[in-house]
């Protein structure tokens, strides 16, 4: 379950009552606060009983001493500083997290941990805390332990560094962004039945009680607006497509916005195409890239980003009806482009297809960056660590390499070429939905960016990392609501301002 988590900066605090956390370098340096607190020696004596040497993700839970105003002492192992990477302080608080997750209220002393350590990384490590304090259990009746800090009561954590006054203004920022990725973890986790199109269209409506302007295309206004390619995806559902429109406007007006997109097919069946019965549950999470989109803007919104952006959300089921399309259906997008659809399970392209080109026409942003759960040949090529990154400007892919490096969200860059884009030419139409067998996420590219125009573009291909994802410090959810903080990071880093 979610815990809700409350947290606060002080330069000093006593734990009483409290469990006492010390973030401990590897060699046994103990903080000058545990000294202070522990004047008889118990913890680096328990840490040599139990042969804790501050090992990175390790730690040592002690019952405190009498006389002490603390419960317990938590040593976290933090490994040798040469070793921390850029996500180092994030870590630290997804694994301080999933070690108190019992406690009401938690004091962590940075000082004399790592003197080093700045405002900006008292506040990573809150958001750690808050990313791995994430849970869905919406659908439970009976929900966790008795003991367990839960909906009655919030789990206070202060965390103590010379720094705070910084930290506090850092982590304003860092609340936000764990807010966002937290929805985006939501819409992924929610089951079908009650996350359909429109479902997803009031979530992204209730954006606009942060300040972003919403608008939501019915099946009727697409119609008017020609896109074919999305409509043929939907029209086997008895539930109804959206196109959601999100305009954060935090910079000047003159100002071109950058665009994001995202796939949003709320379940997938493969259509006639018919996907294979085993796994089949996981196509609930078919929409982990509008989830994204939607999660990013929350974020800009809610730390009144200083630009222009725009997110677009093609919200759309796909399912195997009598109406629904056919292999061998030709298509007409919105581009006027048209596409021989032979295979209906690949849906995904032809729903941002149109999306693509109607942010580009309209909106003629910066650049574009779409994000989908797209292909499983990506999860083939780079397992289940790195999104798949395509691009056809290399300034942009280069910027979001490099916040993928710093948050911990990687990608990879794969090719494009002129050799993989012949192989969607059709006979009958102006392209074909599919390829040959090998290269299908390359190809799948290749078929986005005939929909982006000249626009600086970018397509990351997240089906390996959006959901079933392998659990980590800070995430334990099934949806890990992937891309958040790597686009909030890449506009933050070179965008904004």
């Amino acid at each position: 379950m979610s815990r809700k988590i409350e947290i606060s900066f002080a330069r000093s605090a006593k734990p009483s009552g409290a469990v006492a956390v010390f973030p401990v370098a590897e060699g046994l340096q103990f903080p000058a606060a545990a000294q202070g607190l522990d004047p008889g020696g118990t913890l680096e004596k328990a840490a040599g009983i139990a042969s804790f040497k501050g090992k990175s993700s390790t730690n040592l839970d002690i019952l405190a001493p009498s006389g002490s105003s603390a419960d317990r002492f938590l040593l976290v192992g933090t490994g040798k500083a040469s070793a921390h990477g850029p996500d180092f302080w994030i870590k630290l608080g997804g694994t301080i997290c999933s070690a108190v997750h019992r406690a009401r209220k938690v004091v962590v002393y940075l000082d004399g941990s790592d003197p080093a350590a700045t405002g900006a990384d008292a506040a990573d490590l809150a958001l750690g805390m808050l990313l791995r304090g994430y849970g869905f259990d919406r659908y439970k009746t009976r929900k966790g332990d008795a003991d367990e800090a839960g909906d009655d009561e919030r789990q206070k954590v202060t965390i103590v560094t010379s720094t705070a006054a910084a930290a506090k203004k850092a982590f304003e920022a860092g609340a936000a962004v764990a807010a966002g990725v937290n929805l985006a973890r939501d819409l992924v986790n929610e089951p079908a039945n009650h996350l359909g199109p429109i479902e997803f269209a009031a979530r992204v409506k209730d954006l606009e009680k942060l300040g972003v302007k919403v608008e939501i295309l019915t099946e009727r206004e697409m119609r008017k607006l020609g896109m074919g390619a999305l409509l043929g995806v939907a029209q086997g559902s008895v539930r109804p497509p959206r196109l959601g429109i999100m305009r954060w406007n935090g910079g000047k007006a003159k100002d071109k916005p950058v665009a994001f997109i995202g796939k949003g097919v709320v379940f997938d069946t493969g259509g006639i195409s018919m996907k294979p019965a085993a796994g089949m549950e996981d196509m609930k999470g078919d929409m982990g890239g509008a989830a994204a989109v939607t999660g990013l803007m929350h974020v800009l919104a809610a730390r009144k980003a200083a630009l222009n952006a725009i997110g677009v959300v093609g919200l759309v089921e796909n399912m195997p009806d009598g109406n629904a399309q056919r292999p061998g259906d030709i298509v007409t997008s919105m581009s006027g482009q048209t596409i021989e659809v032979l295979n209906t399970d690949a849906e995904g392209r032809l729903v941002l297809a149109d999306a693509l080109w109607y942010c580009a026409e309209r909106f003629q942003p910066r650049f574009m960056v779409d994000l989908a759960t797209l292909t499983g040949a990506i999860m083939v090529a780079l397992g289940k660590y790195h999104a798949g990154l395509f691009s056809n400007d290399d300034a942009l892919a280069d910027n979001l390499a490099a916040a993928g490096l710093a948050t911990g969200e990687r990608v990879w860059r794969m090719p494009l070429g002129s050799e993989y884009d012949k192989l969607i030419d059709s006979r009958i139409a102006d392209m074909k939905n599919i390829g040959g067998r090998y290269g299908g996420a390359i190809i799948a590219a290749q078929f986005l960016q005939r929909f982006v125009k000249d626009t600086p573009w970018a397509h990351l291909d997240i089906a390996g990392t959006a959901l079933g994802s392998p659990a980590s410090e800070i995430n334990d959810s099934w949806g890990s609501g992937f891309g958040v903080r790597l686009l909030d990071r890449l506009v933050r880093d070179h965008y904004e301002g």
